[in-house]
């Protein structure tokens, strides 16, 4: 998608995340969202918008690459299934940033929208939207947290695949207990992967 199209994009997103709000709810389960990748970099055509969600969740609930649970409705709700938006998930007591999440911008908390940011981006001052950004490299530290998270996550979803009740309910529209056992290879190979690299640099 053009560049102006997928700035666009984005605050149409924000604005959705800001009606999450409006769910009745102890504590909102949507906390914050980050943008990060092609877009920073200002080019004429996006390939796709990359975006991170923030979840009123505990790490070991948000493995790697896995779809956390209670988060269809939210993919529903924030049409991200629509194209042309990757997500992840993010526990809020973990950094945003990781192996794959470099330079995350923030563009929507429970605040309320980051008009500043999304205004930035529109006129590409790219250093004002980056000022926002947190971190900068993940440490080895965090990359070994997320990899021991997903392995936890692994081993759990290897031991009840074949559990008639857990079948049952992690089954959903186009969800099959395939997809949670594939996601929860994928994220903890990609984060060996991470691990290895650093440790061969």
């Amino acid at each position: 998608m053009r560049y102006r199209r997928a700035v666009e994009r984005l605050r149409m997103l924000a604005e959705e995340c800001e009606r999450t709000k409006r769910i009745p709810a102890d504590e909102p389960f949507l906390r914050e969202a980050y943008v990060f990748g092609d877009l920073l970099d200002g080019p004429d055509t996006v390939e796709v918008l990359e975006v991170v969600l923030v979840l009123n969740l505990p790490p070991e609930e948000v493995a790697w690459e896995t779809q956390p649970p209670g988060t269809t409705w939210l993919v529903d709700f924030l049409r991200l299934g629509k194209g042309g938006i990757a997500y992840w998930w993010r526990s809020h007591r973990d950094p945003v940033a990781n192996h794959r999440i470099r330079e995350p911008v923030r563009f929507w908390s429970l605040e309320g929208v980051e008009k500043g940011v999304l205004e930035a981006l529109r006129e590409r001052r790219f250093e004002v939207a980056r000022r926002a950004a947190g971190g900068g490299e993940p440490a080895v530290a965090q990359v070994e947290g997320d990899l021991g998270t997903a392995l936890e996550h692994l081993r759990a979803v290897h031991e009840a695949y074949w559990d008639r009740r857990w079948r049952r309910e992690h089954r959903g529209p186009a969800r099959y207990p395939e997809h949670h056992l594939w996601e929860a290879v994928q994220g903890y190979l990609d984060l060996l992967d991470a691990r290895d690299e650093r440790t061969n640099d």
